[in-house]
C-alpha cells in the first residue's frame, strides 16, 4: 500500500535584500518537481501564510487558512517580529490532511528530485519519524532553472536540524509550548518531542536529499527571540523528560565516549540531559539485573 505524505512550508513574504528572496522559489520549485516524480507516493503540499503573504506562492500548493497569531501576541520585544508559532503550523496540516505521514522543512531548503520517494522508502523500513539533515552548497545559485546543478552539488554537511517527518499519530502527543520559528531552539525542541514520542526515530545525517544554498552553520538572531525560544525549550523539556530515553538520541549506535563527544559537538542535543540520561538508563539496566539475580537465587531449585 502506498504512503500518503503531507508536506508543509511557512512561505514569507520579504525584500530583496533578504537571503529567503532567493531561497523560497528555488524550494518551491523543487517541491513541485519532487512530487511530480513520487510515482507510487501520494504527496500534498501545504503552505500556511498569513494573509500577506499569499501572492508569492504558487498555484501548485495548497494554502491553507491564513495564520492568526504569532509571538508577537506570547511576549513582547525590543524589536517587532511577526513570527509563527510552530504548533499552529503543525496543526494545520494535522488538520486539513489525512496523509499517514507529515512533514516540516525551514522554507529555504531544497528538495532533491528523489526526495518524497527516499521518504518513502525510509517509511518502509519502519521509522515513524526522522530528521533528514541538509547539505550546505555555495552561495552561487539565485534562480529555480539552476536547480540540475543545484542538485549536482555535493556540498558538505551541517549539524542542524531543518527537516523533520513524522506518523501523524506522534503529533496529539507533541508538547511545543510557544516555541517561534526562525529561531534556535526550534529544531531542538521538534527533536525531542520526536525522540520521546516515536517507537522508532533514526536521524539520517549522511543522505544527499535536502540542500541549503549558503555555507554557514549559524546565522544571527535576536536575542530577545533566542531566549524567548530557549525559556520555552526549557519548559517542554520538564514535560518530555518523562518519555525521554538515551538510546532515542542520534548517534545511539556508537559507544559510550564516541556518541557523548558527537552530542557534545551538535548545537540541538544538550549533553547534561544526555548524560542524565545515560546514567538513568544504566541505573534502570543495573535494577533490573539484580532483580533478576534476586529471584534467581529465591526461586526453587
Amino acid at each position: 500500500m502506498a504512503v500518503s505524505i503531507a508536506h508543509i512550508v511557512n512561505p514569507v513574504k520579504v525584500k530583496e535584500s533578504s537571503d529567503l528572496f532567493v531561497a523560497q522559489p528555488i524550494t518551491f520549485e523543487s517541491m513541485r518537481i519532487a512530487k511530480e516524480l513520487a510515482k507510487n507516493t501520494s504527496v500534498e503540499l501545504f503552505t500556511t501564510q498569513y494573509e500577506e503573504d499569499l501572492d508569492i506562492i504558487p498555484e501548485y500548493f495548497t494554502k491553507t487558512t491564513n495564520l492568526k497569531h504569532s509571538v508577537l501576541d506570547i511576549a513582547s520585544f525590543s524589536k517587532e517580529r511577526k513570527l509563527p508559532l510552530l504548533k499552529d503550523i503543525l496543526s494545520t496540516v494535522y488538520e486539513n490532511s489525512d496523509a499517514e505521514y507529515l512533514i516540516y522543512t525551514n522554507v529555504d531548503i531544497t528538495v532533491l528530485p528523489n526526495f518524497y520517494a527516499a521518504v518513502a522508502s525510509i517509511i518502509d523500513k519502519g521509522h515513524d519519524a526522522f530528521m533528514i539533515n541538509r547539505r550546505r552548497i555555495p552561495k552561487i545559485y539565485s534562480k529555480p532553472d539552476e536547480l540540475p546543478l543545484i542538485w549536482a552539488e555535493i556540498g558538505k554537511s551541517h549539524p542542524g536540524f531543518d527537516c523533520f517527518v513524522f506518523h501523524r499519530n506522534l503529533y496529539p502527543k507533541f508538547e511545543l509550548g510557544n516555541i517561534c520559528v526562525g529561531v534556535p531552539f526550534i529544531e531542538a525542541a521538534f527533536a525531542h518531542n520526536l525522540y520521546a514520542f516515536a517507537s522508532s526515530f533514526k536521524l539520517f545525517d549522511n543522505l544527499h536529499l535536502t540542500v541549503h544554498i549558503g555555507m554557514k552553520v549559524m546565522g544571527q538572531f535576536d536575542k530577545d527571540y533566542y531566549w524567548h525560544n530557549r525559556n520555552e525549550f526549557n519548559k517542554l523539556v520538564k514535560l518530555l523528560k518523562p518519555h525521554l530515553k538515551a538510546g532515542a538520541l542520534p548517534y545511539s549506535d556508537d559507544g559510550f565516549l564516541k556518541r557523548t563527544f558527537k552530542r557534545g559537538l551538535n548545537p540541538s542535543i544538550f549533553t547534561k540531559l544526555a548524560l542524565e540520561l545515560e546514567t538513568k538508563g544504566f541505573t534502570d539496566k543495573a535494577e533490573y539485573l539484580l532483580q533478576e539475580l534476586r529471584f534467581k537465587l529465591l526461586g526453587p531449585k
